[in-house]
Order: structure tokens, then C-alpha cells, then sequence
């Protein structure tokens, strides 16, 4: 093997190691921005109207709060409601809400764009609740 053979080899080795790496960066930026950058967070108030663990394998905290409505004026008419759906990882948090249900509540939560299935059905994770009293 020549010279010019191997230093040909080195050359094309290094450039398809650069592209690899520069894929895998990229990879791992949309990786991180989908799944582990928060979009946005705040509060959401209402009452707790369900809350319960479910899945086949992979067991998440879900619940919705409804957040009130506005009266149709029309007589004879119902009030849409306005249900919000979210989800719970941590333990103490899902403890305090299993107690709460019927409640008027305050949840902080982060939105993300997309959670992993062991994470919940929602993007949006409560961490923090409180009661209104």
C-alpha cells in the first residue's frame, strides 16, 4: 500500500467521522429540545374532577381539572365547560391529588413538547399543587 493510498483513507475516514458526529449533535439537540426542554410553565386553577394511575406497561398519574366555563345565554342551554388534561411523575405530588378530588385546586405545571410514554399522556406536567380555599 502506498503512501498516497493510506493518506487518501485517512482523509475520507476523518471527513465521514466530522459527518458523524456533527449527526449525532444534531440528533441530540432536536432530541433534547422535543423531550427535556421546557416550553413554557404557570398555574392552572380549578376543580379536580378525576385523577387515577393507568397504563399496560408503563403505569402514569393522569388527571383533569375543570376550569369552569361560560354561560350560554340562551335559555334552556348548558355551560361548556372547559376541561384540562395534565400528568404527574413524582409520588408525593400524585399523593396529595388522589386526596383532593372534588377540591378547587392551584397546579404548577411545565409544558414540553413531546413526553416520552413512561412520562405521561399529556405534555404538560403538574410538580406543585395547592388547594384554594
Amino acid at each position: 500500500m502506498s503512501f498516497r493510498n493510506s493518506f487518501s483513507n485517512f482523509k475520507w475516514k476523518k471527513f465521514f467521522g466530522w459527518i458523524g458526529l456533527i449527526v449525532l449533535l444534531g440528533l441530540g439537540t432536536v432530541v433534547y429540545f422535543q423531550y427535556y426542554a421546557v416550553f413554557s410553565d404557570g398555574y392552572r386553577a380549578g376543580t379536580l374532577i378525576k385523577f387515577s394511575r393507568k397504563g399496560y406497561i408503563f403505569k402514569t398519574y393522569e388527571g383533569e381539572i375543570n376550569q369552569g366555563g361560560i354561560a350560554n345565554p340562551s335559555p334552556g342551554t348548558a355551560m361548556a365547560n372547559q376541561i384540562w388534561s395534565f400528568s404527574v411523575r413524582k409520588k408525593e405530588v400524585a399523593d396529595k391529588l388522589d386526596k383532593m378530588e372534588g377540591k378547587v385546586v392551584r397546579l404548577h405545571y411545565k409544558q414540553f413538547n413531546r413526553m416520552f410514554p413512561w412520562e405521561g399522556d399529556t405534555p404538560y406536567l403538574v410538580n406543585e399543587v395547592e388547594v384554594v380555599e
